[in-house]
């Protein structure tokens, strides 16, 4: 079925370590990961169809910080995702939100899309993956418009904060030199991005690394706490207010010593102290159903980035968005 474009994304998390955003690098998989890993496209190749996507409801691909569709309609965030769904029978759409802004904000222009969307398809509802801060988005437009959502499924989630952007903001003094700096150069790459992908949005870099810190998940999740663990590390609730919540994540930064962002989603790393993707620790992606939250992928493998080079003998990425919009179509959604 035709796939639809509605706007940009990938997430070009290169700003070193300057907001939150990188990339990709390497090293060989582990071996009980790699044969895990292997189980599951086996099976995704066994079950595999013409119908094997094909989901009640439409998919909507929601990007992360400093998103887009496409650079040069040669570079898509969801670098081969959208073709893999759309071959297996489903619909999808990619949106466009600001890549630098607040959680709310970003989440109020996935709405209008989103709207926008079941206008034109005739939909009823739909089922919103969400990339790194495009989680937090899918779960916002879940909350106030439940009626709308399907299913919100997070990759690579900060649901309660990222430590990178924790970091960031505890050592960029508020109102000084440096975060104008910061500020400035995050926001003018937001501003390139969207119109090297054909869009113009205001940008909002500081309150995007807020509402990434800690106390800013914490405050976001106030608001909105369907789906989230009760416990540290836990599951959460497997659906509220007739939404279903999912989960999945990595925690391998450097994976493919080929790929140019891994150094500096290693460097990123550091300020870590539980296993993470780079830029996202591995409790702080549950949501809802936890498929697993430990496969060989940093945060930008898990879109398939850069150009499919992840992790060698290790799960392809666009098998896990298959599995998952098959989940999504065995559970009536």
């Amino acid at each position: 079925m035709k796939s639809t474009r509605t706007g940009l994304y990938p997430q070009a998390l290169r700003i070193a370590a300057t907001l939150s955003i990188l990339g990709l690098a390497a090293c060989a998989p582990e071996a009980a990961d790699a044969a895990g890993d292997e189980e599951v496209s086996q099976l995704d190749d066994a079950v595999s169809g013409d119908t094997f996507t094909a989901t009640k409801y439409p998919i909507i691909l929601c990007h992360g910080m400093a998103g887009f569709d496409s650079l040069f309609g040669v570079l898509d965030y969801f670098y081969g995702v959208e073709s893999s769904l759309s071959s297996g029978g489903a619909r999808v759409y990619i949106t466009h939100v600001p890549q630098f802004s607040t959680s709310e904000a970003r989440g109020e222009a996935l709405l209008t899309q989103v709207q926008h969307i079941i206008a034109v398809s005739g939909a009823k509802k739909v089922n919103l993956i969400g990339h790194s801060h495009g989680g937090l988005d899918a779960r916002y437009v879940a909350a106030v418009r439940p009626d709308l959502v399907a299913s919100v499924s997070s990759v690579g989630t900060p649901h309660k904060g990222a430590e990178v952007a924790t970091f960031l903001r505890a050592n960029i003094k508020s109102g000084g030199f440096s975060e104008l700096v910061a500020s400035t150069l995050a926001s003018s790459l937001g501003t390139i991005l969207g119109l090297l992908s054909g869009h113009t949005t205001a940008q909002d870099s500081l309150g995007a690394l807020d509402s990434l810190s800690a106390s800013g998940a914490a405050k976001f999740n106030t608001k909105y706490p369907a789906g989230l663990p009760t416990t540290t590390c836990g599951q959460g609730a497997a659906s509220a207010n007739g939404v279903r919540f999912y989960s999945w994540s990595g925690t391998s930064p450097l994976t493919n010593i080929l790929d140019v962002g891994d150094g500096s989603l290693g460097v990123a790393s550091l300020v870590y102290k539980d296993s993470n993707d780079g830029l996202v620790g591995k409790c702080s992606s549950h949501l809802g159903t936890v498929i697993r939250d430990d496969y060989t992928m940093n945060h930008l493998d898990e879109v398939n980035q850069l150009f499919g080079l992840t992790a060698l003998f290790s799960t392809n990425p666009k098998t896990l968005f298959r599995n998952q919009a098959n989940r999504l179509k065995n559970d009536g959604l």
